[in-house]
């Protein structure tokens, strides 16, 4: 029988664990923990911060976000991987060699997470990048929705090869606004229909394949007046429409893009009752508080079904696997070019 979690992730101050923590950790409602650069130091650094969290309760999920190029957290001691966009380049003259390296590129990921003692990276970023939104950019695969499908199918199969669980990012897709919904609330006003057929063609073809989604903190008024990480109509058609059976994570309900709905409470409650899982809440310790609080009789079944469950590789073995020796090579020299 799978153990249920409670349905917040929180953030920590630094690299150890503070006494603070430790009992914070202890809290029912806590479900996990993220880790963010401040958390890191080296890869070492960080398999020690997470085997003293499970010590303090072993079945947390621990995650981190790293996708490559900008927003890799942790980079003493693993592959410096490119930008996910540096990848989508070299699709169109190297369509077969482009998906080999993709595949290469999750399965790489995934074994050097796994060997620092976490349970997921939240990636891939399925959003089709418009070319205008800077939070986006390069973190997507590409502008062109197919292609986009194609790799993060081959990243997603080079996870699983590895173990690990991927996450997909941000449904149904925060590449067509400029706005950062870290600082704002962003509108796309496109019709549904232009969404269906452009935005949502990779998370229709993957949904299936993925373990856990997190949904943008971005209003669609062609649908739902509400942010889709709020929105019942929303994440309804990605369980019901697009047979999602995973875990959703809500975007930091931190974030200015999610203050619309409320209070820290009144954020955790309204994404939990239109169907999250799994509340992020992070940089703000007293928001935090306020939401274990609130959440303190809720529970998550999913959420456990995500915890990294082989026997994790030593890191300093993965240098003896051939695969890993060329796809290392191959991706740090195209995380500097």
């Amino acid at each position: 029988m799978t153990r249920t979690l409670g349905p917040v992730m929180l953030d920590l101050e630094g690299p150890r664990l503070t006494r603070a923590e430790r009992r914070l950790l202890r809290q029912p409602a806590v479900g996990g923990v993220i880790l963010f650069a401040r958390n890191v130091e080296e890869a070492c650094q960080v398999r020690g911060l997470c085997d003293a969290i499970r010590q303090e309760r072993p079945e947390l999920l621990i995650a981190i976000d790293q996708e490559g190029g900008r927003v890799q957290r942790l980079v003493q001691g693993v592959t410096r991987l490119p930008a996910m966009g540096r990848l989508g380049r070299e699709y169109a003259d190297a369509p077969e060699a482009t998906l080999r390296l993709c595949r290469d590129a999750g399965w790489l990921l995934g074994m050097e997470m796994a060997a620092c003692g976490l349970d997921l990276s939240l990636a891939p970023v399925l959003d089709v990048d418009a070319g205008h939104s800077s939070v986006i950019g390069d973190r997507s695969f590409s502008a062109l929705p197919e292609e986009v499908a194609a790799l993060g199918a081959a990243f997603i199969d080079g996870l699983h090869e590895a173990g690990m669980a991927a996450v997909g990012k941000h449904f149904p897709g925060h590449g067509g606004v400029a706005a950062d919904s870290h600082l704002e609330l962003p509108v796309d006003e496109r019709s549904l229909d232009t969404l269906r057929a452009h935005d949502l063609v990779p998370f229709k073809a993957l949904a299936p394949r993925l373990g856990g989604m997190m949904p943008a903190h971005v209003v669609y008024p062609a649908f739902d007046h509400r942010p889709a990480g709020f929105s019942p109509a929303w994440l309804g058609m990605l369980r019901e429409t697009l047979g999602f059976k995973g875990t959703i994570f809500s975007d930091d309900l931190s974030m200015a893009g999610a203050c619309s709905a409320g209070s820290p409470a009144e954020r955790a409650r309204r994404a939990l009752d239109a169907g999250c899982d799994m509340l992020l809440v992070c940089n703000d310790r007293r928001a935090a508080l306020e939401v274990l609080e609130a959440c303190e009789a809720r529970d998550a079944a999913r959420p456990a079904r995500l915890r990294y469950g082989r026997a994790r590789p030593e890191l300093e073995a993965l240098a003896a696997l051939p695969r890993w020796r060329r796809a290392h090579a191959r991706l740090e020299a195209m995380a500097v070019t």
